[in-house]
């Protein structure tokens, strides 16, 4: 029986292929974090709702929680408002830079922090890992880097 000889693969359109998906994933993740900042809005203003209604604590023997318990949760929802947004800007700038083919470093540590947000973050943190540490596309990098030239 014949044979057929091995199909040979362009690594160069594979690494353009992974590199544009990875790019999209990134901008995909960024717009799941508006969506964590508004589901993150949606429970503040369900928790103030309840915290601060004094119908709610008509029953219970203690009364309502101090004031000061609010203005710790307003703290606690200001904090991870935050960490949510910069994730958000993060993501879409890592992905605006592998379309660039720049940042590979800053893309790196995007990956990194990604890895922290189970499950899409961490699959797409470790795919990230793989693709941008790959030689071909590290000098798919270097040769972007030489194009532009000193101080470009």
């Amino acid at each position: 029986m014949n044979e057929l000889p091995p199909l040979l693969r362009d690594q160069r359109k594979v690494d353009a292929e992974h590199l544009k998906l990875l790019g999209v994933f990134h901008y995909v993740l960024g717009g799941l974090s508006v969506v964590g900042l508004g589901f993150l809005c949606m429970h503040w203003a369900f928790m103030h709702a309840i915290m601060g209604d004094p119908a709610t604590w008509q029953n219970s023997k203690g009364g309502p929680p101090p004031p000061q318990m609010l203005a710790v949760f307003q703290w606690f929802y200001l904090f991870f408002g935050t960490v949510i947004v910069l994730h958000g800007v993060m993501n879409t700038l890592s992905g605006w830079l592998i379309f660039r083919r720049r940042g590979r470093m800053f893309s790196l540590i995007v990956a990194g922090l990604d890895c922290l947000m189970f499950p899409f973050g961490t699959a797409l943190g470790v795919f990230t890992f793989i693709v941008l540490l790959r030689d071909s596309v590290q000098e798919v990098y270097g040769a972007a880097d030489t194009n532009r030239g000193p101080g470009a």
